[in-house]
């Protein structure tokens, strides 16, 4: 699966390899934004036509990939149906969406990668550009270190339906992961990186050990143009 050092101990130089995961299409089949909205709309949070829209996006991606004015649009969409509503409220639906909903789509293949390098004593991490509280507990859920995600700005516990900063997206994500990596003693050249989306180049580029996992049609010409590998999972296993 990768090159895994033959001890059992995590201390020393094994302790700064990091594996960092794209979320979406990577980890959990389609966007987890969509999972999302589905949750909300079975509580009443959410109009049809909302999740009409939402679901058009699903299918866009599902079957073109990933593109930045779908990514925007989601965003917007997004952003406007969490406005005003209360952050815990927010995080104990998205547990129980993730219960219900994503924990189903998860690629078993993409499961056994990461606890194969947790168990490596690999500091696993999660970076999508979904909000940060989706990634974290998803994170927590599969045992991961931790998650870097966007961040919508919170005012008195309840989001205010702007962000704080960009999204983390394209080279977004590779500067984010650099300044963990800088801060968690990361090495890396000695690290991997899965991703699905050309907008995955950065961060696949940042580390010695990068994997195309269910790569859309311009990743996979780059993967195969510069040698790295290339992963297929299902949701069959």
């Amino acid at each position: 699966m990768f090159a895994r050092p033959d001890r059992s101990d995590v201390t020393g130089p094994e302790a700064r390899v990091g594996a960092f995961f794209d979320v979406d299409n990577t980890i959990i089949r389609g966007a987890s934004a969509f999972h999302l909205a589905v949750g909300l709309y079975r509580r009443g949070l959410l109009r049809a036509p909302d999740i009409v829209r939402f679901a058009g996006h699903q299918v866009r991606y599902r079957t073109f990939g990933e593109n930045r004015r779908q990514m925007d649009e989601v965003r917007a969409a997004a952003l406007a149906i969490v406005r005003g509503h209360s952050v815990a409220e927010m995080g104990l639906i998205a547990e129980d969406v993730y219960d219900e909903v994503m924990t189903l789509r998860i690629y078993p293949g993409a499961r056994r990668l990461l606890d194969a390098h947790r168990a490596a004593g690999h500091r696993v991490w999660l970076v999508t550009a979904g909000p940060r509280e989706v990634g974290e507990i998803i994170a927590r859920k599969l045992g991961a270190a931790g998650a870097l995600g966007t961040i919508v700005e919170q005012q008195d516990g309840r989001y205010t339906g702007r962000l704080c900063g960009d999204l983390l997206h394209g080279t977004a994500k590779a500067e984010a992961v650099a300044v963990l990596a800088e801060r968690e003693g990361i090495d890396l050249g000695s690290s991997y990186a899965y991703g699905d989306s050309t907008h995955d180049v950065p961060i696949l580029s940042l580390v010695g050990n990068p994997v195309a996992i269910n790569p859309d049609r311009r990743l996979r010409r780059h993967a195969e143009r510069v040698g790295w590998p290339v992963q297929e999972f299902s949701t069959r296993g």
